[in-house]
């Protein structure tokens, strides 16, 4: 019998960061920050997200193999100038899947994402797994909870499991152990404000 290999974190856990707030995407990062500050692994998996301009991915750069970023969604035709400051989101919603508008293409990133992730569990390459808007994929059917429940029960001892994005359902609720809810008491969307480079992206 091969024995099933093991992450490096003392007592692992499985967090969720959900809620209509903002910040779940930041704080899992502030999480993979911290991790790597002590020499672990961290492995980010972005479901819905395929734009290549985002701060987080020109940090990985530059943090070198400590965290790795991988997107699996549509991608921004302007990303280039908006990493070169030259362009700004104005909200388009062109990277973005609108309900009655998913495509088979987002059906087969959403696929890849899980199967990345499903690897990933299953050979133990990174300590802590961060899966990035994942309920997002359930909102919008690319997943099933079946699917994700399954994910989370191939967690191996001593991988920490990071879940994000709004609308957790109960049954991955249940099998969390912290569940943080951001709350948003203002936004500045509300004002007109559009997503800030370096703040939103």
């Amino acid at each position: 019998m091969v024995k099933r290999r093991t992450g490096r974190i003392k007592d692992a856990l499985v967090q969720i960061y959900t809620g209509a707030g903002k910040g779940k995407t930041t704080a899992a990062l502030g999480l993979a920050m911290r991790a790597i500050g002590h020499g672990y692994r961290v492995r980010m998996i972005q479901f819905m997200k395929g734009t290549t301009y985002t701060g987080e991915l020109r940090a990985a750069e530059r943090l070198g193999p400590g965290l790795e970023i991988y997107q699996f969604g549509r991608d921004c035709q302007y990303s280039e100038e908006m990493a070169a400051g030259t362009a700004q989101c104005t909200g388009c919603g062109d990277c973005f899947v609108r309900r009655g508008e998913v495509t088979q293409a987002d059906i087969e990133l959403a696929a890849e994402a899980y199967v990345l992730a499903l690897r990933t569990l299953k050979r133990v390459e990174a300590d802590i797994v961060i899966l990035d808007e994942i309920s997002n994929a359930l909102e919008y059917e690319l997943l099933s909870v079946g699917d994700v429940v399954k994910l989370v029960g191939e967690r191996p001892p001593g991988v920490e499991l990071v879940l994000t994005g709004r609308n957790m359902p109960p049954e991955l609720i249940q099998v969390a152990d912290l569940v943080t809810e951001m709350h948003m008491v203002k936004h500045p969307f509300e004002k007109g404000i559009p997503a800030r480079r370096g703040i939103e992206y």
